[in-house]
């Protein structure tokens, strides 16, 4: 499954990796569903608020990192998110006005099975 991971770079700057999740792999950890209409996050740079993997299930959004580069998340694309410091990443809708998406928060060390585009 295509996917991408955001990282801290430098100790605090955001960075992201592109590449893949194995398959058929299990994750402990717990979940819970959010549907955004608006979100005052949504062009505010911020941190991820934890380790945790983002399913989205409806939506079409651009993320931007500390440098400025950005990149898209739609259905069918993960996003891990492990920028836990610093500025962190912002995002926006650029296409509807919802973002309905799962979060499955695993435990602090649990691998993250990603695998990065130049390794593939």
């Amino acid at each position: 499954m295509k996917a991408f991971k955001l990282i801290n770079i430098n100790d605090t700057d955001c960075s992201f990796l592109e590449g893949e999740m194995t398959e058929s792999v299990n994750i402990d950890g717990n979940h819970f569903v959010i549907k955004t209409d608006f979100d005052p996050y949504q062009l505010t740079a911020h941190p991820a608020p934890r380790y945790q993997f983002v399913v989205t299930v409806k939506g079409k959004l651009r993320f931007r990192v500390t440098n400025g580069d950005t990149f898209i998340i739609e259905p069918g694309i993960l996003l891990i998110a492990k920028d836990l410091k610093g500025e962190g990443h912002s995002w926006e809708i650029i296409d509807g006005n919802e973002w309905e998406r799962i979060y499955i928060v695993p435990d602090h060390d649990a691998d993250d099975f990603f695998v990065a585009k130049e390794f593939l």
